[in-house]
């Protein structure tokens, strides 16, 4: 296979941090290949990054037990940076029903207090000046159908984020092929094997999406 440098500058979507009001967050990538296993690789590494971000969002959402990844997406300014509360404290689970954050300053317990309270969480924050104890209420059937809403939303734009890394992979290759570095034959393989990469990711989220929603549904 004859190699000649090519630069292809490529934007996908990624599965960004997902905010449920806010289902279009994107996050844009740029990757330069030069062959086919350069292209099916980064492919392959992009995807499973996706599918990894899928299983982080899907833990912030509420079930009927405390658990410290449901704080995970809560930010907080300090210092006049936006941090995640899990940087500025520390959360246990003390227990099934309750969590507790301790910040490493307490002086900012005010403003994890507010940051917790605007995250529309439906939790209610109690501080008592040293920390903050968030009791979790069980689901009503109302609220696990919301729940499950987001549940969709996550896994759907997880696989939007696949689907781009695909399309934009195959749209490589078929330059490569067009510049005559590669045969139609070996367009054609690399392109079934991103599609065959593709599937087995989508197949993926669809599955941590069904586990999600069994956890939310369990009473």
């Amino acid at each position: 296979m004859k190699l000649q440098t090519i630069v292809l500058a490529l934007s996908v979507i990624s599965a960004s941090a997902f905010v449920p009001h806010l289902p279009n967050s994107r996050l844009p990538l740029s990757l330069f290949v030069a062959s086919v296993e350069e292209a099916t690789l980064d492919a392959e590494e992009r995807m499973e990054k996706s599918v990894d971000s899928v299983i982080q969002n899907m833990g912030t959402v509420r079930t009927g037990r405390a658990s410290p990844q449901m704080l995970d997406r809560v930010k907080c300014e300090y210092y006049g940076v936006e941090t995640p509360i899990n940087q500025m404290a520390t959360i246990s689970v003390p227990s099934a029903q309750q969590l507790s954050i301790d910040p490493y300053d307490k002086s900012t317990l005010a403003a994890i207090e507010r940051a917790i309270v605007e995250a529309e969480l439906g939790l209610t924050p109690q501080n008592d000046g040293n920390i903050i104890r968030l009791n979790i209420p069980s689901l009503t059937e109302d609220r696990r159908k919301e729940m499950l809403k987001q549940c969709k939303a996550i896994g759907e734009e997880g696989k939007v984020a696949i689907r781009n890394i695909r399309r934009s992979n195959i749209e490589s290759i078929k330059k490569l092929e067009k510049a005559g570095d590669i045969s139609e034959d070996e367009s054609k393989d690399a392109q079934d094997e991103i599609q065959k990469l593709t599937d087995k990711k989508v197949k993926e989220v669809e599955s941590i999406v069904e586990s999600k929603e069994k956890e939310v549904m369990k009473v």
